[in-house]
């Protein structure tokens, strides 16, 4: 696990108050995020309690292969540090000695923050160790200098994360596009205009909590293996063995491969597929026609939609409330889609043929290109997430039309994820939970520190 220690000269909130700012601190503790399932003895018994807990520890042995004696070492070290709980009041009648005991996952005292910064909105999460998602609140993305964009949704983050006084934050995670610098928790963000934008010494060192960042779509792939066995569809849930591609649509498009239980980070950050040649006519802001991410992004569509006069024009209101963000605002609402690309939806299902058209033109780019892609790496299975599949349900059989027309290989298996609307809640959580979960002791201790 690689760690960091970044020197950061803003003030930060106490530990248990992360909306409320103290004395000024030193450094940061930054940690690469973990984005794989790691079989060490420790991980494997936190994992099946976060799965299967409450548990006993016979069939913890059972599920993980790992010996009696082994499980009873590693639950008393997690009993010690407070990850988990024992269950006495669960005992099996008649069952005599302590590892008859079931234990669970200590979720209650604790919690972590999770932010997902995207192009146009930023969520803000707090989850328990199980990645349960107790609260989220969504905020545009401030606009201006990277560091008063980062200080502003810092500010946010604190306030909407100390409304659980009475659970203990152990960790920050940050999950953004761009090109992200994971072993210095930077961002260039061509999108948002920023360049080194620093993400991990800014929120980490103004929340006062070890943190991570991950590129967005890397998390999301995460939280399909780590978080979806138990928090989407079961049924669906991703194998840990073989290959998986995940293709991710909203604002910005992209996609990351998971093998063998991990998902692959390449050192030099991930690469991009936004200018990838659908065959549209859509002008992207290189200078060249028919880009991916400028023939199917929300800003795209809209754009689309005006120009064909299916929406009067982009729909307002977000301004007004990114400038109060911008004062200092902490629990300013905001829609859970983009007002603009609602307003499509909302003209198709009204009945409006164009926006039908616009958008089934959008869900066939979709399908083409991820045939194209499944083609390229052959993966054992393929997901696809975001916005540009889930908020239009009505598009997705023209997705696996298009697909099935453009791929070459036999059909194996291919899904919506089964987070929906919330894949970016997920993916933050996964960011947050992600060293916890691949080495909970030393993750611990940092977070004691």
């Amino acid at each position: 696990m690689s760690v960091t220690t970044l020197h950061h000269h803003h003030a930060r909130p106490a530990l248990r108050s992360p909306g409320r700012v103290t004395a000024p601190a030193s450094r940061v503790q930054l940690v690469a995020p973990d984005l794989r399932i790691v079989d060490s003895p420790v991980a494997s018994v936190l994992r099946v309690a976060c799965v299967e807990g409450p548990i006993s520890r016979d069939s913890a042995a059972r599920t993980t292969g790992l010996s009696i004696a082994t499980v009873n070492r590693q639950v008393s070290a997690l009993l010690g540090v407070g990850l988990l709980r024992e269950r006495a009041d669960l005992t099996a009648s008649g069952a005599i000695g302590r590892p008859r005991v079931p234990f669970e996952v200590n979720h209650e005292p604790f919690s972590t923050i999770g932010i997902h910064i995207g192009a146009v909105v930023t969520g803000i999460t707090v989850s328990d160790l199980r990645g349960r998602i107790l609260g989220a609140v969504e905020i545009p993305t401030p606009g201006g200098s990277p560091d008063a964009a980062l200080a502003s949704v810092t500010r946010s983050a604190g306030a909407f994360a100390g409304r659980w006084h009475r659970r203990t934050p152990l960790w920050v995670g940050v999950a953004i596009g761009g090109r992200v610098d994971t072993a210095n928790g930077t961002v260039d963000h061509p999108r948002l205009g920023w360049e080194n934008g620093r993400v991990a010494g800014i929120i980490g060192g103004g929340l006062g909590l070890p943190i991570s960042v991950s590129g967005h779509v890397e998390a999301m792939a995460a939280s399909e293996l780590l978080l979806a066995p138990r928090l989407s569809d079961t049924a669906a849930a991703q194998s840990t063995s073989g290959t998986s591609l995940y293709f991710y649509a909203r604002e910005t498009a992209g996609m990351a491969l998971t093998i063998d239980g991990r998902v692959h980070t390449p050192a030099s950050g991930p690469g991009s597929i936004a200018h990838l040649p659908t065959g549209s006519s859509a002008l992207c802001g290189c200078g060249n026609r028919g880009c991916l991410e400028a023939s199917v992004s929300d800003r795209a569509v809209v754009a689309a939609a005006v120009d064909r006069k299916i929406i009067a024009s982009v729909a307002r209101g977000a301004t007004d409330v990114a400038a109060s963000v911008a004062r200092g605002a902490t629990n300013v609402a905001a829609p859970q889609l983009h007002p603009s690309i609602a307003a499509v939806y909302q003209a198709a299902q009204g009945g409006s043929e164009a926006a039908r058209e616009l958008l089934v033109e959008r869900a066939r780019i979709l399908g083409r290109t991820v045939a194209l892609l499944r083609d390229m790496f052959n993966p054992d299975r393929v997901v696809l997430g975001g916005q540009a599949f889930t908020a239009y349900p009505a598009g997705i059989p023209h997705v696996g039309e298009a697909f099935t027309a453009h791929s070459t290989l036999a059909r194996r298996d291919i899904r919506v994820t089964g987070f929906g609307d919330r894949v970016q809640e997920y993916a933050a959580t996964v960011v947050s939970l992600s060293s916890l979960y691949s080495d909970p002791l030393a993750s611990m201790r940092r977070a004691a520190a």
